[in-house]
């Protein structure tokens, strides 16, 4: 049960990494000028990229296409991220 707890944990802190990176780089945008211009939770964003809250897809969905990203491509780059072997899900 631990283990699912970490792993749960370092993907959130992944993701709001990932997220965080790729708004600077490819946006130039602050997180309070993207979440308003495209609709996303100023406060979500940033608990987001700070890896405090699970993402919601629909949130995701939003912030991969403010970031000029088809979803798929965003799970793509995390996948690739994360490594062949990563998983939430202990077998």
């Amino acid at each position: 049960m631990q283990r699912k707890d970490e792993k749960t944990l370092f993907l959130r802190e992944m993701l709001g990494k990932t997220i965080r990176e790729l708004r600077k780089s490819k946006t130039k945008l602050s997180c309070n000028k993207l979440a308003n211009e495209f609709d996303i939770g100023n406060g979500n964003l940033n608990r987001i990229e700070n890896g405090v809250v699970d993402c919601k897809v629909i949130t995701l969905w939003k912030i991969a296409e403010a970031l000029g990203m088809k979803p798929s491509e965003f799970i793509k780059l995390m996948e690739d991220k994360l490594g062949d072997k990563f998983t939430l899900i202990d077998e």
